[in-house]
This record gives C-alpha cells, sequence and structure tokens, in this order.
C-alpha cells in the first residue's frame, strides 16, 4: 500500500514537473519572438528636418509677341492707283502719303457741285433782300436757303470722297511688301501692304485662375524667344477684367521695349512671371512624395513611429517642391524607402544634412 501511494505521488510530481517546464518553455520562445519581430518591425531610412529657406515662386510660362500698333492698308475708295510714295520695307512717319487714287472725276463732280453752290447762295442772297423788302414770303426764302445748304454740304460730300482717295500713315511704323503697283485699281477689299510699330512690343500670355488675385499692373517679368538666351523684360499694363470660362485662365497682356528690333512679332515668348517671395518656404525632395487619388502624401516620424501626411504643393524645381500645407518647420519628414513605410511603423531615421 505505501508502495502504490509512493509510486501516486512521484507520478503527480513527474506530471507537474512537466507542466511548469512547458509553461516556462512558451513563455522563452514567445519572448524570443516577439524581440524577434520587433527588430523586423524596425525601418531604418534617412530623413531630414524641415527648415525653413527662402523661394522665389514664379510661374514658367507660354505667350505670343505682338506688334504695338498693327493695320493692313487698304484703300475707302475704288480706283486706278495714281501713285505710289513708299519703298518697301522702310520706315513711314504718321501722317505720311502712302497712296494716291486717281480723283479726277471726284474733282470734275466738284467743281460742278461748288459751281451749283455758288448759284444757290446767290439765290438765298437775293431771296434774303427780298424777304426784307416783303416782296417773297418767309416760305420762298426758306426754299432758297434750303438749296444753298444742300448744295454746300453736296459740295462737302465731294471733298471728303476726294480725302479718302489719299491714304496716309495712322501713326509712325514700318511699312511691310506692298501687293499693288501703279494703276492697279483697287477696292475696299485690296491688301495694299502691312503697316507695323514694333518699337515696342506687346506680350499676350495667360494663367490659371488659383493665381489671379496675385496679378497687379505694372508688375514686371522676363521671357526669351525660341531658339534665343537673351533676356528680355516687360511690365504688365493690362489684365482682362474676367476669367475665360471654357479654359480657366486669365489673359494679361505686358508691353516690352523693342529699339533695336530684335523682338519679332508673332514669335513665341517663353515667360517667367514672379509670383511672390516667401522667406519661410517649406521645401522638400521631389522623391518625398508619394502620389494618391486625391492629392499626395508624405511620411514624418513622430515618437519614432511613422505618420502619413496629406499635403499640397505649389511650384517645383529640378529637385523640390513647395509645400503650401500639411508640414510645419520642424517636422521629421522621411525621404527614402517611403514604399516599405506603413502609418505607425516603427523607423530609425537617419537626419540627412543639407
Amino acid at each position: 500500500m505505501k508502495i502504490k501511494n509512493i509510486v501516486l505521488i512521484l507520478l503527480v510530481v513527474g506530471l507537474l514537473s512537466l507542466i511548469v517546464y512547458r509553461i516556462f518553455s512558451n513563455k522563452e520562445k514567445d519572448n524570443s519572438n516577439n524581440k524577434s519581430g520587433a527588430t523586423k518591425a524596425i525601418v531604418t531610412t534617412n530623413g531630414l528636418i524641415i527648415e525653413p529657406k527662402k523661394f522665389s515662386n514664379q510661374l514658367t510660362l507660354s505667350g505670343s509677341i505682338d506688334a504695338n500698333e498693327q493695320i493692313e492698308l487698304r484703300s475707302e475708295v475704288s480706283g486706278v492707283v495714281q501713285g505710289i510714295y513708299f519703298k518697301e520695307g522702310s520706315i513711314v512717319n504718321k501722317g505720311q502719303q502712302l497712296i494716291k487714287v486717281n480723283d479726277i472725276e471726284l474733282r470734275a463732280q466738284l467743281s460742278q457741285a461748288k459751281t451749283m453752290q455758288s448759284l444757290a447762295s446767290e439765290n438765298e442772297r437775293r431771296a434774303k433782300l427780298l424777304l426784307e423788302k416783303e416782296a417773297i414770303s418767309q416760305e420762298e426764302y426758306e426754299i432758297s436757303s434750303a438749296e444753298f445748304q444742300s448744295a454746300k454740304a453736296q459740295s462737302q460730300l465731294i471733298q471728303a470722297q476726294i480725302a479718302r482717295t489719299s491714304i496716309v500713315a495712322p501713326f509712325s511704323g514700318r511699312i511691310g511688301l506692298r501687293s499693288i503697283s501703279p494703276g492697279t485699281y483697287v477696292t475696299p477689299t485690296t491688301l495694299i501692304a502691312k503697316l507695323v510699330n514694333t518699337t515696342q512690343v506687346k506680350i499676350t500670355f495667360s494663367i490659371p485662375e488659383k493665381y489671379a488675385s496675385l496679378m497687379k499692373i505694372n508688375s514686371e517679368l522676363t521671357f526669351t524667344t525660341a531658339g534665343g538666351k537673351e533676356s528680355y523684360a516687360a511690365t504688365i499694363y493690362a489684365i482682362e477684367p474676367a476669367v475665360d470660362q471654357s479654359t480657366r485662365t486669365l489673359q494679361i497682356r505686358a508691353i516690352a521695349e523693342n529699339k533695336d528690333g530684335k523682338l519679332i512679332p508673332g514669335t513665341f515668348a517663353n515667360i517667367s512671371l514672379p509670383l511672390e517671395n516667401l522667406d519661410d518656404a517649406i521645401l522638400i525632395p521631389n522623391e518625398a512624395i508619394i502620389p494618391i487619388q486625391n492629392g499626395k502624401k508624405v511620411f514624418v516620424v513622430e515618437k519614432g513611429k511613422a505618420k502619413e501626411v496629406i499635403i499640397e504643393t505649389g511650384n517645383r524645381n529640378e529637385k523640390e517642391i513647395l509645400v503650401t500645407s500639411g508640414l510645419k518647420i520642424g517636422d521629421t519628414l522621411i525621404t527614402s524607402g517611403i514604399m516599405a513605410v506603413k502609418p505607425g511603423a516603427d523607423v530609425k531615421v537617419n537626419i540627412i544634412k543639407k
């Protein structure tokens, strides 16, 4: 009986020992796994601490160069060209006569009209004397006076038609290639030549509507021409009062000096338009940004863990982009290995000095 009890006691003790051993063994295994998992969960990345920087916010745009003034010369009346008083490609002055259309028929009509005017004037004078002597009625005098006024108006009309046979330069500029010769019969639809004033040129361009409130008259800009390296300055002098609803852009016009004639109307301009200068801008590397469906995001580090931040951006250059909201000075930004980072993950950041 004693042996049986001893055996039972030994069995119970052995079973308890086995249970205790398995419990401690499992705890050690769990602790080992936890330590191993924690090591694997730590992501080592590069990053930087955001510091304020100076940034010149500029828009790069395309525009067109137009002449300050430009017209197509056409005759107001039909007739044969009697004289051409300009050389192709030459400079002409405002008021200078350029073309003369034959007006011999109109001058004959003017001579006839003036004769009729003189006769009507004499009849009106006589009628006035007779009216003073009460030899005619007021009505008869008024008829004579009306005939005189009509004859006078007819003479003035023909004189105006004669004046229209001379084409003069409405402004100073360079005249282009002519498309007529002496003796050509011209009509108001006949193109004679183009007159262009290029001592100044206009730069016409459009900006996105979100920048419309930043535009001001007399603001300066710079531009270059296609294939050229020389930079030119221009001044904004006119802004459309409303945004184009179809393109959501605002049209602007600037003017530039062109006394040396290097800027040719009709060519393209590559425009650099300053918007604002920022002394405390937040600029981050382009590679730190992750595009998402509704915008952009980055990862920052807070208390050793990765945090996802949605940001809004402005202009960018080759290496950096301007952040307008979402980040603040002093944030630790993850700049590499961002595709392996998950929100809330433990991270170790090697700070890169720039």
